[in-house]
């Protein structure tokens, strides 16, 4: 039975826990066993999103503790702050992750906590949740751990034993940066259980081809996160670091957090009107780009456009600044060309290549595909002379690239842009990187 005070506890440390963004999809399966209680959600995973079929999902989202021995400038839970802290007892989450399950709140947990004596007191409690729910109350929903960075790799070990997913915040992507507003933290001490983690993941794949009911070890991977705005990293800085991570057989997301100004007593932080939102928006896209749409870290953002352009999307800003690389030939193109296309995405440029097999793409066919028109009429080629929507007689070459753009945008999302190009960075001493 939940007390009043047990459920106090749950409002502040779900308060505290609201900054980490990176509830990562489990990308698991694990159907219902005989003795067991619930199962994750096959091929769809667990987080505060929607699924395919619109169905809401959720988890419980909590820190075990928001009390913290360091003293890092962009956290709310840092130890110089005065805020309401707490701490929920082992059993005490236990309970409240069954409790609401049993009463269909939740599908799986996402489990963080602040650091408290050292990493590995933290990371051992955090370990015994994990591990009493699988083993005494028989937890067979999704489980995502956050992994303390300097705890040791044994405790690492067990721990990805019973988790489906676990992750290391990167938080800042320059070492001299993150040494700047957590001075007790560095790269090197993050880096190492990621790479523990991804050695675990590996070994645990050989033993799964010799033994088929070998147990599994972290099976959806790992995530991270990243702050943007907090200090003067470009989106070049932030996009190289997410494809150096992406490189690692592992790493399933990197997240994106536009900083939100909770310490502005700080004068190593800038004062924000309001958090970046449309930059997170650009990089999220971006990274879209590069997993799913073959694109290179280079292509995006480079020495001479080190930031992603807030006015459009990153692939219409490519499209842009490349246009002897259009019109593409819908019919004609491979698959990788299509997809450079503004307004194509990648379900509608598999639909493309399938259909142009048995018959001539028009325009027509492109629209029931789901093509964003309004934008790929300019970029495309479809051999069509009448049509309203493909082969204008005005395209990208013809227009200019300069008298096409304002075309391609909307009024909101001029006044979203301009809005964002409006706010005041304030970085104090400009020695600070």
């Amino acid at each position: 039975m939940l007390t009043e005070k047990t459920m106090e506890k749950l409002r502040i440390l779900a308060e505290s826990a609201k900054y980490d963004v990176s509830c990562s999809s489990s990308g698991t399966v694990r159907s219902g066993k005989k003795g067991m209680v619930g199962s994750t959600v096959g091929g769809v995973g667990i987080c505060h999103s929607f699924a395919d079929d619109g169905r809401c999902i959720s988890l419980l989202k909590v820190m075990l503790t928001n009390y913290c021995m360091y003293d890092c400038a962009y956290c709310i839970n840092r130890r110089t702050n005065d805020i309401k802290r707490a701490t929920l007892s082992v059993s005490e989450l236990e309970e409240i992750t069954m409790e609401f399950y049993r009463r269909n709140y939740i599908e799986g947990l996402f489990l963080s906590s602040g650091v408290v004596r050292n990493p590995d007191y933290t990371m051992e409690r955090l370990v015994a949740i994990v591990r009493d729910l699988r083993t005494v109350h028989r937890f067979n929903g999704y489980i995502h751990l956050k992994t303390i960075p300097g705890a040791s790799q044994e405790l690492l070990q067990e721990a990805g034993r019973y988790a489906d997913r676990m992750s290391v915040n990167i938080e800042i992507p320059k070492e001299e940066s993150l040494k700047a507003l957590a001075p007790e933290k560095n790269h090197k001490s993050i880096f190492l259980p990621m790479s523990q983690i991804q050695q675990g993941v590996l070994e645990n794949k050989e033993d799964r081809r010799k033994f088929r009911h070998a147990p599994r070890f972290v099976p959806a991977g790992q995530s991270t996160q990243m702050i943007v705005g907090a200090t003067k990293e470009t989106d070049l800085d932030i996009l190289k670091m997410s494809n150096a991570m992406y490189k690692q057989p592992t790493m399933r997301r990197v997240y994106y957090s536009g900083y939100v100004s909770v310490n502005t007593y700080d004068p190593r932080l800038p004062v924000l009107k309001q958090p970046p939102l449309v930059r997170e928006n650009r990089l999220y896209q971006a990274d879209w780009l590069m997993r799913f749409y073959h694109f290179n870290v280079d292509e995006i953002v480079d020495d001479a456009h080190a930031h992603l352009d807030l006015d459009v999307d990153p692939k219409l800003g490519w499209a842009l600044r490349h246009p002897e690389f259009f019109p593409v030939d819908i019919n004609k193109a491979p698959y990788e060309d299509i997809l450079r296309v503004p307004g194509i995405g990648v379900k509608s440029a598999v639909l493309i290549v399938n259909s142009r097999r048995f018959n001539r793409i028009t325009s027509y066919h492109l629209k029931k595909m789901g093509v964003v028109m309004k934008k790929a009429k300019y970029f495309i080629t479809c051999g069509e002379l009448t049509s309203a929507f493909s082969q204008p007689v005005i395209g990208i070459n013809e227009l200019r690239p300069e008298r096409l753009r304002p075309l391609l945008l909307s009024k909101a999302q001029q006044r979203r842009a301009a809005a964002e190009k409006q706010l005041m960075l304030d970085f104090g001493n400009d020695d600070n990187p």
